[in-house]
């Protein structure tokens, strides 16, 4: 089965082959032949059902629910492979879609409705741009490329999330966060600029930068980028990172330095061990300590901890804490904290620590290396831990029905930290006030109809959220979704009776600004999906 038992962990120069090297904002210019570019790049190839590569790549998608067959698959290697190919889909009226990573929880992209779909996975450098003081990060590199390059090249990383197989293009885009956040704040907050490919209003493509520099004609598509989700507002081709506060040109201080390695804890608990009593007193010990220490003046500010509560039939659950290696108190930080939340519990967990190297942990986890498997996954972000009534539901659900439900689970991931140090209108991605973000998560086997499992999921969420319609209807114990985790239920009035529109949940109060931006940069609504940002009607 698909193992997401550690899933909470953590979502330069032109490329050789004649890809664009950026000029003012807004435009682009072909890239002068450098030495070692002497071989030209592979071309873009329009794949179809005749050809053997079809089925490898309409197969990337790694939600096993979801299947489709386009027209076509563009397989693209360069910014002007994309102009190319939105321009063939604008002149042919085909509905058009990307794919990075291919980790869509939905069917944004496995959709019958979709005619072509833009691979950018082979556009994957990742290398130091000069001219903007940058790093670029083309939109199909995945995660772990990502870290690996950034951190052997320069010693630097972005705070992004746990999944190294999980594509750039999508990830930064939703805002991206990890473990690291609660340190650095989202992976949003380091966004300079996009490169982007958009459809005019005359119906032709054109690759538009945009930068973060407040004088930039086109500062509101950089700003549409920093959350608000891939299939928005065109394709992208490329992102350039700097965190804010970086100065001069020493590429080694643009973006944050990570550990060079990790403290951490593991608190493991048999579920034969444990009473609906003691379950209750975890989590409440964990919520009152984290609501207590979230800010970033807590002596505890350097500690991040992932709660992953999986089902009975797996045997056990566990929370995981880390610290920075180096700090000369990390392990009081941490044994502090394993006093605090095993507090009158009456039950003893499975203690493990473990120090290792900070590249190598992040580059070992991810739950989604096989792929495949069909799951469903609902999100929420909570601004105060759960109540006592929502853990007893969590409890209830979490120990109802057997084996089908091994793959089920909850995860509560701590956020605060840096991401509520930023206003919520300073970016698209508005959650800058929440304590966790919580998922709520069921895989099965393929071949199998996954109605049961399906049904628990959506009726563990439904009541944990009974009091708000059924959805963490934004409040002052919720603030929403996070759209990186889209939930098509959102939409559907079975499953939400708040009266709440789905886009109130990923956006709050930044949605109409988006709507701006949207009818400037994609008025015929070119990119879209179930999900997707509306056009404001002028």
């Amino acid at each position: 089965m698909k193992d997401f038992s550690r899933r909470g962990f953590l979502a330069g120069g032109a490329a050789a082959g004649g890809a664009v090297a950026l000029g003012g904002a807004g435009t682009a210019h072909a890239a002068p032949a450098r030495a070692g570019d002497c071989l030209p790049g592979p071309p873009a190839k329009n794949i179809r059902p005749d050809d053997p590569r079809y089925a490898e790549l309409i197969e990337r998608g790694y939600n096993g629910r979801f299947s489709a067959r386009p027209e076509s698959v563009r397989l693209v290697h360069r910014a002007d492979h994309v102009v190319d190919a939105v321009d063939d889909a604008l002149r042919s009226d085909r509905r058009i879609v990307v794919r990075s990573g291919g980790h869509c929880f939905e069917d944004f992209v496995d959709n019958p409705d979709v005619q072509m779909v833009v691979d950018v996975s082979e556009m994957k450098s990742v290398s130091h741009d000069p001219r903007h003081r940058a790093f670029a990060i083309e939109s199909g590199a995945t995660l772990g490329e990502v870290y690996r390059t950034l951190y052997l090249g320069w010693g630097v990383t972005v705070p992004g999330g746990a999944c190294p197989s999980v594509g750039a293009g999508g990830h930064i885009a939703g805002g991206g966060y990890g473990g690291l956040s609660r340190h650095h704040g989202f992976v949003a907050d380091h966004l300079y600029g996009v490169e982007v490919v958009v459809a005019d209003r005359a119906g032709r493509a054109r690759l538009v930068v945009a930068t973060r520099d407040p004088d930039d004609p086109h500062h509101d598509l950089w700003w549409a980028h920093t959350g608000g989700g891939g299939g928005n507002f065109g394709i992208v081709t490329r992102y350039l990172m700097r965190s804010p506060g970086a100065r001069g040109n020493d590429p080694t201080t643009l973006l944050p330095r990570p550990p060079a390695t990790l403290r951490s804890v593991t608190l493991g608990w048999a579920w034969a061990d444990m009473t609906e009593t003691a379950f209750v007193r975890i989590l409440r010990n964990h919520g009152a300590w984290h609501e207590k220490e979230s800010g970033t003046g807590s002596r505890y500010a350097p500690l991040s901890s992932w709660l992953i509560l999986n089902h009975k039939a797996s045997g056990r659950f566990t929370l995981v804490a880390n610290v920075d290696g180096s700090l000369p108190h990390g392990k009081k930080l941490l044994d502090e904290y394993v006093t605090a939340i095993t507090a009158d519990t009456g039950v003893r967990p499975d203690i493990e620590e473990s120090t290792a190297l900070w590249m190598k942990s992040t580059l070992t986890v991810d739950p989604y290396a096989g792929g495949r498997y069909p799951f469903k996954s609902k999100a929420a972000l909570l601004r105060k831990p759960w109540t006592e009534a929502q853990i007893r539901t969590l409890h209830r659900h979490l120990t109802r029905g057997g084996d089908e439900h091994q793959a089920s689970a909850v995860y509560l991931s701590t956020l605060g930290g840096m991401i509520n140090e930023v206003p919520a209108a300073a970016t698209a991605i508005p959650h800058r006030d929440s304590l966790f973000s919580a998922t709520y998560e069921t895989s099965w086997w393929p071949g199998i109809s996954g109605e049961a499992q399906l049904a628990w999921v959506r009726e563990l969420y439904r009541d944990v959220y009974a009091d708000t319609g059924g959805v963490p209807v934004p409040g002052a114990a919720n603030g929403g979704a996070y759209i990186n985790y889209p939930d098509a239920d959102l939409i559907d009035p079975r499953w939400n009776t708040s009266g709440v529109p789905w886009h109130t949940f990923y956006y709050r109060d930044n949605y109409p600004r988006l709507q701006r931006i949207k009818a400037r940069w994609d008025p015929a609504n070119v990119f879209r999906h179930a999900m997707s940002v509306r056009p404001a009607r002028r």
